[in-house]
């Protein structure tokens, strides 16, 4: 296996591990307050409240990962081994991870907040690595 791949293959292991702890922060927060109801979050619950943030955070993500992850496996399938590429995952993958610790930890309703820019970069590492594929089977 060649160090590209394995950098690509670990930067998307992470992010799958990333998507986990995500489920599990959101589930176990929720999961201790009284009279919490499985599968059921308080819609009078906003940006102040932490249970809040991390149900958002975790389903932003799961919104975001459809695209992701399809590109990505895509890419793994043709066999796309390009260095630019793996960056791409791993630019892909710290984003999110920045806007996860923001959104756990900015409480605000503005818009864009901090959490923005980083979605957006994400947005576009995602947007650079659908081009890359496109590129190859054109090519």
């Amino acid at each position: 296996m060649t160090e590209v791949a394995l950098s690509a293959y670990l930067a998307f292991y992470l992010y799958l591990i990333m998507l986990l702890v995500q489920w599990a922060v959101a589930t176990f927060s929720k999961a201790k307050e009284p009279n919490a109801v499985p599968g059921k979050i308080d819609e009078g619950l906003s940006h102040d409240s932490f249970i809040f943030r991390a149900h958002r955070t975790f389903h932003n993500t799961l919104e975001n990962s459809a695209l992701f992850i399809g590109t990505v496996l895509f890419a793994f399938v043709i066999n796309l081994q390009s260095p630019i590429f793996a960056m791409c995952i791993w630019v892909y993958l710290i984003a999110r991870l920045i806007h996860m610790a923001l959104y756990y930890a900015i409480a605000t309703e503005k818009n864009p907040s901090p959490r923005s820019y980083f979605f957006l970069i994400g947005v576009l590492a995602n947007v650079v690595m659908l081009i890359m594929i496109g590129l190859r089977l054109i090519s």
